[in-house]
């Protein structure tokens, strides 16, 4: 099929994403503004706490109008890399990519070649989702013990900005409280998935990061 060849073809070169804990609101100059902009990523056990979750945010800083035409870019690969032996090298990726209406998972895998540099790895397939539309129910799928998500959602990430630039430039010592949110009423586009912990080897602590990858 030739949706299949699509994707088989795919490979992506040079890291545009950061390694991220917190946020990072369009401060890389590189991506400002752009679809391989990551916001923010998050990594933590599931309700099910046999399963992890990781979250990867780009596009952010969208008013709600903006968002009813926002899109996942399909030359872009969100990669979420996991470190299972405490060498800060990822052992695992699972992978993201967006086709036709629709977000394809692969992995938890071997990237073969870590770094900058990714190939799909379409023979791990581990599931996809329709993506969410803005103002529709979530669509969300499980396959093989993990689920998945991808679409708009509201900005989750909570930062006083102003208060924050009163603070560097020496007018004020400390955030309020209660603090104003810059990024109320702003969305992003979220890309989610949920795996077994078992899935990730090791049985200690993971380190894990995530890229944005242009094809």
């Amino acid at each position: 099929m030739k949706k299949s060849k699509l994707l088989l073809g795919l490979s992506f070169f040079g890291i545009v994403g950061l390694i991220l804990v917190a946020a990072d609101h369009i401060d890389a100059p590189a991506v400002q503004g752009g679809t391989s902009d990551i916001t923010d990523f998050y990594s933590f056990q599931g309700a099910n706490t046999d399963n992890l979750v990781f979250v990867a945010n780009v596009k952010g800083l969208l008013s709600p109008t903006a968002t009813s035409n926002a899109s996942f870019d399909e030359n872009v690969m969100v990669e979420f890399n996991i470190d299972n032996n405490g060498d800060n090298v990822e052992d695992l990726v699972i992978q993201a990519v967006p086709r036709n209406g629709k977000m394809y998972f692969f992995g938890p895998v071997s990237p073969g070649t870590p770094g900058t540099s990714s190939t799909v790895k379409t023979s791990a397939a581990l599931g996809s989702v329709d993506i969410t539309e803005y103002g529709q129910s979530a669509q969300i799928a499980t396959s093989s013990g993990a689920s998945f998500f991808a679409g708009p959602r509201d900005d989750p990430f909570f930062f006083d900005f102003g208060q924050y630039s009163e603070i560097i430039a020496g007018n004020a010592s400390s955030f309020n409280n209660p603090g104003t949110d810059t990024f109320a009423g702003t969305n992003v586009m979220s890309v989610v998935v949920e795996v077994p912990k078992s899935m990730l080897g090791g049985s200690g602590t993971l380190n894990t990061w995530v890229e944005t990858k242009r094809k």
